[in-house]
């Protein structure tokens, strides 16, 4: 399983990438693997407030629909607008294109899991 040091995680198979004060979100090659062909993608606007734990939009799949929750609180910067035309785009690089939006951090992280912890959340 594709499971990057360098990020943390929710155990609701979000990620986010901490970039001083900025974090950068999405979510794990496992959530999209367990959904399955993702066809649709909801996303906040930019301005929106993060809370942490709370569901920020949605993701459908061939599968099923899912809530997206933020693991950090903030006010959102940017928001990938390509996902709204290529929703796969998250299946094929969750960790680079993939990406959902940019958050400019209200807090510190807390209560977020390192990749071994997150590994163990998923079984292994």
């Amino acid at each position: 399983m594709n499971i990057p040091d360098n990020l943390l995680y929710r155990d609701s198979h979000e990620w986010v990438r901490i970039e001083d004060k900025e974090a950068v979100v999405g979510i794990t090659y496992y959530a999209q693997d367990q959904l399955g062909d993702v066809t649709y993608i909801e996303l906040p606007a930019v301005g929106v407030q993060f809370v942490a734990g709370k569901a920020f939009g949605s993701i459908e799949s061939v599968k099923t629909a899912s809530d997206l929750y933020a693991p950090v609180s903030g006010n959102v910067i940017a928001v990938n607008e390509a996902l709204a035309s290529a929703p796969e785009t998250v299946n094929h690089a969750p960790y680079g294109d993939g990406w959902m939006v940019r958050v400019s951090l209200s807090a510190e992280p807390a209560g977020l899991l390192s990749a071994a912890d997150y590994a163990k959340c998923c079984g292994n």
